[in-house]
């Protein structure tokens, strides 16, 4: 029976209630809760109480009501190239050097300017929120563009100061490539939005001499590093060719391994190469879709994962992938997990769920803002339907949510308690303006077969 004196005590109003059938914290102490609320104020999670006992102790400014729903913490994309939106599908099946050096390179050099990755990367923004996405990892040229694109659209973004050797429209050599990525990072340091790292392409894109510059810069400045790294067979015999060594062996040579580094692929690694990345602490971008559309192979996660090394789930670009969607990656890199081990217990859903939200939020060092549904941390949320007659029924939420739900099936995405995606409808974007890009840049980029 309720306390008569709790009765007459006022209601303390917030910003933002959501009640759901099914709250995914992915906390480590809570795995699923039903029929609960989540409590919101000025961008925060306040409390998460059962529905009947939120109701009687608060009241909100907007209350959502999502009876169908799991709620569970916004998608983050721990490996993206979010301006090559526009380059979906323009050179596919073939393999990643042919479509690299003969295909996207030569795309790139023609029509890449600061309008083009504004462009394509509120596209990309447009396309990762209306899947539940609300923040990515990126590395691409002009990176302050993709910052005004994220801004437009309301989502967190770690924008990656990309490093390479030769030169590109954007920077004639590597010390130009840095200096413009350190006024990049100057521009959005009043975006509580827009975190940086140093992006060092690959170790085959990138010399001893200014791998040994990152490192410095990122030490002085307590940058991430986010590079690509063992993607392919071709380029760890280029490599052993060049230098006498594999790339993660020479990277190590330099000090490079660390807590802040993000190495995207890893798909051929090691035994003492995966010792060496546990040891070390470094974080791994997993990419299933693209490794596998450009026949890169299949990344031994089974193993990284029982090394304690920690992997989260990224799309690349969609010239790799033709999809920046974290459903298929999910649903993806447990099916290969389980298939490639022949072990039908490895990878789980819940560790699926982990790799595309908690796990990347620790690689980008965001672990104590977002990843999971804790008080303190900002409400970025994701509410995803369960009841669509398609994927009925549900018996288990988390397993619902990784084999059978899709991108589709997300209705709201919230981003530090902001409504920036609703059926269909975005806070910042016109439907509009995205056709208006596709119909400007399309006849630009399009190749003869």
């Amino acid at each position: 029976m309720s306390n008569p004196d709790q009765l007459l005590k006022p209601l303390t109003n917030v910003d933002l209630m959501i009640e759901a059938h099914y709250i995914v914290p992915m906390s480590k102490t809570h795995r699923l809760l039903e029929d609960y609320t989540a409590i919101i104020d000025a961008g925060l999670i306040v409390e998460l109480l059962p529905i009947a006992e939120a109701r009687q102790k608060y009241t909100a400014t907007l209350l959502v009501c999502l009876n169908e729903h799991a709620l569970i913490p916004g998608l983050i994309n721990l490996h993206s190239h979010a301006a090559m939106s526009l380059m979906r599908g323009i050179a596919d099946d073939l393999p990643l050097m042919t479509w690299l050096e003969k295909h996207i390179w030569p795309t790139e050099q023609a029509v890449v300017s600061e309008r083009y990755v504004k462009d394509a990367s509120l596209l990309a923004c447009a396309e990762m929120m209306s899947g539940g996405g609300t923040c990515f990892n990126d590395m691409y040229f002009y990176p302050q563009e993709s910052a005004f694109a994220a801004k437009q659209a309301g989502m967190r973004a770690n924008l990656g100061l990309v490093v390479l050797e030769f030169p590109t429209v954007y920077a004639s050599d590597a010390d130009d490539y840095l200096q413009k990525g350190f006024e990049a990072h100057d521009s959005w340091r009043g975006n509580p939005l827009i975190t940086s790292s140093l992006a060092p392409h690959a170790p085959y894109t990138v010399s001893n001499q200014t791998f040994e510059k990152v490192i410095t810069y990122a030490e002085q400045l307590s940058l991430g590093i986010h590079t690509h790294l063992h993607e392919t067979r071709a380029e760890i015999s280029q490599s052993e060719t060049k230098y006498g060594l594999r790339p993660l062996q020479r990277l190590a040579s330099f000090g490079l391994l660390g807590p802040n580094l993000v190495a995207a692929h890893c798909v051929h690694l090691q035994n003492q190469e995966m010792d060496m990345l546990a040891e070390y602490g470094c974080h791994i971008a997993h990419c299933p879709s693209s490794n596998l559309k450009l026949g890169s192979g299949i990344a031994p996660i089974t193993a990284l994962l029982a090394k304690n090394i920690n992997v989260g789930l990224g799309t690349d670009g969609v010239a790799s992938n033709n999809r920046m969607d974290m459903f298929t990656e999910m649903r993806l890199a447990a099916l290969l997990a389980k298939g490639a081990s022949e072990d039908a217990t490895a990878l789980p859903a819940y560790q699926a769920l982990q790799m595309a939200t908690i796990n990347a939020a620790k690689a980008i060092g965001l672990e104590d803002k977002v990843g999971s549904i804790e008080v303190g941390k900002f409400a970025d949320l994701a509410a995803v339907r369960l009841d669509d007659l398609m994927i009925a029924p549900c018996y288990d939420p988390i397993s619902h949510l990784v084999y059978a739900c899709g991108r589709e099936h997300v209705t709201h995405t919230w981003v530090a308690g902001e409504l920036r995606y609703c059926n269909g409808i975005y806070a910042g974007i016109e439907p509009r303006e995205l056709k208006e890009i596709i119909d400007v840049w399309q006849p630009k980029l399009r190749q003869p077969n």
